[in-house]
């Protein structure tokens, strides 16, 4: 029951999250902590029991393998520097900066200063990429922040233990050095089984030693497997061989790894959401009152507005990171999963220890998360804007095939300020859209090359207009796990010409257009007979269907751009209606 309940609640908040565009770790906190403290419905700490700690842990290393999969060293080409001194120079100047603040600041023992200095290094998958989703970065940004997120997030909880470690050789008489240097051997055996690990996977998927059907449960069990293995040799260790694991796959480029990666990202979702309303439902009043302790307070302070900011312009000192690049990701920081799982478990080991004032490492911890989620969730998009560091906001489309018909209506959005992109593969085709000034790519869309080819952040649909019927049905199934089912079109089929697949699933198929009549030949005899793109307002006085009784019977209606900015393409599955203030436009005999 206490199960369902929490998944109800973790889709929920997803779901609110994307119908009010507020962020979703935001909501889920929020979801959390009215259901878990404030009335008392949930407490899965308290109910799961001793399933609790390993459910969050395995979630986690799941999590974190997915992110790791995005990993391609192709994708940071040019910016290998900045990112590799954020996440070495700058993971250790968070380290010791932050240890200083929760000493001097939050009034922390030496000892639990540098433990909860290298847990609060981490950002984290579990935040970042939700908030990369929200805000539309440009790739430059969005590379390094997604890096960072995902190669220190396994790092911050390896610092905290090896602080552990050296705190315990310190202090206990009957610890000697060995431990230290078990742990170093544990972490470096950690990156071993998860290089080992994906190879194997790797592997066997090309040599095609394992069915279709199989990969991904496969992949899902051997992560699981990897994780749990590296945290028996040592706790906290799995996070390194999951993603490590994940990057490794990454970068041997095989063919199946757009499928695992879609079915990882659908899990992950999943448990995000899951995770974000046991933890925030598991918290204690008392927890959250002392929150707002002045030192907490002003340590949280300390971490936004000096720490974070300093750590990021010292390391990147010397790179070709732009001022407002440094600016933006100096900001974005927010702690997530790792971060509240791992203090809790050395929260209790620490009193355990005796060092009684880690008893705060819980609200302490808390604080931050909540903090910076909120601030860092409603700031991202704004400032992004602000710095141009951020698409254009209105919804894009990207049109694959060029021709007259695409060209030109291709030109129609781009004048009304719609971000738009042409692809083809044919230097011949792309004239059609380049006489045009219309924005355009010459590739294989297809091609694996094509995520670092194309920048898709500013593209909210997609449109298949090329003259094959089966190349528009093989681009829509491809990408219908990017853009979804209703953000991905096709022209209808020509059924007495080309490839003759009217029985074609649904299921793979994109969205029909238009009328579901008007084929590619068809649409481009009307562009050589003269027909024109239409561009009609629609007012309170001259309303849709006073627009509908005037157009000839010979033109294609084709989308609505409406006042809010969003595009609603005619179908034959939709019956669009055009409010005062949208816009029709429409392929027309006259204008």
């Amino acid at each position: 029951m206490v199960m369902m309940l929490i998944g109800v609640l973790g889709i929920f908040s997803q779901w609110v999250a994307w119908r009010t565009r507020l962020p979703a770790i935001v909501v889920m906190a929020i979801v959390g902590l009215i259901a878990g403290p404030t009335l008392g419905i949930i407490n899965p700490a308290q109910e799961l029991g001793d399933l609790y700690s390993p459910l969050i842990s395995i979630a986690v290393g799941i999590i974190l393998f997915e992110g790791s999969l995005n990993l391609d060293f192709r994708e940071i080409k040019g910016m290998r520097k900045p990112v590799y001194r954020i996440v070495t120079l700058g993971a250790f100047l968070a380290w010791v900066l932050g240890s200083l603040a929760a000493h001097y600041v939050a009034g922390l023992s030496w000892a639990v200063a540098f433990v909860i200095g290298g847990i609060f290094i981490v950002t984290g998958p579990t935040v970042i990429l939700p908030l990369l989703r929200q805000a539309k970065l440009k790739p430059r940004v969005a590379a390094i922040l997604k890096w960072e997120g995902i190669v220190v997030d396994p790092f911050g909880a390896l610092i905290a233990v090896f602080a552990f470690e050296f705190i315990k050789f310190l202090t206990v008489e009957t610890v000697a050095f060995s431990a230290v240097l078990t742990f170093l051997a544990a972490s470096v055996l950690a990156g071993i089984i998860g290089m080992i690990f994906g190879y194997g996977i790797g592997y066997s998927f090309e040599k095609g030693a394992v069915p279709e059907y199989l990969k991904s449960p496969i992949v899902l069990v051997t992560v699981i497997m990897a994780f749990a293995l590296s945290d028996f040799i040592m706790h906290e260790t799995g996070l390194l061989a999951v993603t490590v694991m994940g990057m490794t796959i990454a970068n041997m480029h095989i063919s199946s790894i757009e499928d695992m990666r879609h079915f990882k990202e659908n899990i992950s979702i999943l448990l995000i959401s899951v995770i974000f309303i046991m933890l925030t439902a598991s918290l204690n009043r008392e927890t959250l009152l002392s929150i707002f302790d002045i030192n907490i307070v002003l340590f949280i302070l300390m971490m936004l507005f000096v720490i974070r900011p300093l750590t990021i312009f010292l390391s990147t000192i010397g790179t070709n990171l732009e001022f407002r690049e440094k600016l933006l990701v100096g900001w974005i920081a927010p702690r997530g999963i790792v971060a509240l799982t791992v203090s809790a478990y050395f929260a209790s080991i620490l009193v355990d220890e005796g060092f009684h004032d880690a008893e705060i490492l819980t609200s302490l911890t808390f604080g931050l998360v909540f903090a910076t989620v909120v601030a860092h969730g409603f700031s991202i998009s704004w400032l992004s804007r602000k710095l141009g560091l951020s698409t254009d906001s209105k919804p894009g489309v990207l049109m694959v095939g060029s021709n007259k018909f695409s060209a030109q209506l291709g030109k129609v959005l781009h004048d009304l300020g719609v971000p738009v992109l042409i692809s083809d593969a044919s230097w011949s085709r792309l004239s059609h859209a380049k006489q045009l000034g219309v924005p355009c790519v010459h590739g294989e869309i297809l091609s694996e090359q094509t995520d670092y080819q194309i920048d898709m952040t500013p593209y909210d649909y997609m449109l298949s207009l090329t003259e094959y019927d089966s190349y528009n049905t093989l681009v829509s199934s491809t990408f219908k796990p990017t853009f979804g089912r209703e953000h991905l079109f096709q022209l209808p089929l020509q059924v007495n010409e080309g490839d003759q697949l009217e029985d074609v699933s649904r299921h793979i198929s994109g969205t029909v257009l238009f009328d579901g009549k008007v084929t590619w030949t068809s649409l481009n005899e009307k562009i050589n007979q003269g027909f024109v793109f239409k561009k009609t307002m629609i007012t309170k006085e001259y309303t849709h269907r006073h627009y509908l009784n005037d157009r000839e019977e010979e033109d294609v209606l084709l989308l609505i751009l409406r006042k809010s900015g969003e595009l609603s393409f005619f179908n034959p599955k939709t019956d669009l209606y055009a409010e005062s203030g949208d816009l029709i436009i429409s392929l027309s005999k006259r204008q």
